[in-house]
């Protein structure tokens, strides 16, 4: 059974923002970049039930620039198995809209054919909170947003997820394949320690294209039409 996680690089969320002098965007020259913390907690909810022993196997997937690489190695030295890099010039804050990402993540679930598909409820730079529902629509799975508690059945055939609502917590039933989007109380994501980041980055990446095995870093260009 395998897990795919979606996760985009953001500007970290200590860093004070710059505004270009004209006006146009945010500032990203010389600035902090991190995995967007939803997604972060995505990562470790997908580590945590390979442990248990629910999946088998992990991969990451974010489409961004070159230096998107880095983004993915974290998600590696954290425990992921392997990444996917769709590797485009827009800008991820702005310009690459949640429809188009989700055709992107569609079509990598055509290829990796994932059991699970999970996600960060919202990325902090665009705030939009649709990319998940929209993936799932494509998709035609059923979908659980804001998640704080996520537990696979013992025939993994269906997942049990806990949301969080204005009203409380509501928990629902899903028959797999599904796509969860992680809310900020489903868990503590842990630190990638110095070793795993020092193995992640000599990892082989660059020229490849697609999925690479084995925590390898691959690379494709991501395209936005259709």
């Amino acid at each position: 059974m395998r897990a795919v996680v979606a996760i985009k690089q953001v500007v970290d969320y200590a860093v004070k923002v710059r505004v270009k002098k004209d006006l146009s965007a945010v500032d990203l020259d010389n600035v902090k970049m991190s995995v967007n913390p939803f997604c972060e907690i995505a990562v470790e909810e997908g580590i945590r039930l390979k442990e248990k022993g629910h999946i088998s196997e992990l991969v990451v997937v974010s489409a961004g620039p070159a230096k998107t690489a880095d983004t993915l190695r974290q998600a590696l030295a954290m425990g992921a198995d392997c990444a996917i890099h769709l590797q485009t010039d827009i800008r991820t804050d702005q310009e690459l809209q949640s429809l188009s990402v989700a055709k992107l993540l569609a079509k990598v679930a055509e290829k990796e054919n994932p059991t699970l598909f999970l996600l960060g409820k919202q990325a902090i730079d665009s705030d939009s909170g649709q990319t998940a529902s929209i993936l799932a629509g494509l998709l035609g799975w059923p979908q659980a947003g804001c998640a704080s508690s996520v537990s696979l059945d013992d025939t993994k055939t269906a997942v049990t997820v806990a949301r969080e609502v204005d009203s409380g917590i509501q928990e629902v039933r899903l028959p797999l394949p599904a796509v969860i989007s992680a809310d900020l109380r489903l868990n503590e994501p842990r630190y990638a320690t110095l070793p795993n980041l020092m193995k992640a980055k000599k990892k082989e990446d660059g020229s490849h294209q697609g999925r690479l095995p084995g925590g390898r870093l691959g690379t494709t260009t991501a395209g936005t039409e259709g």
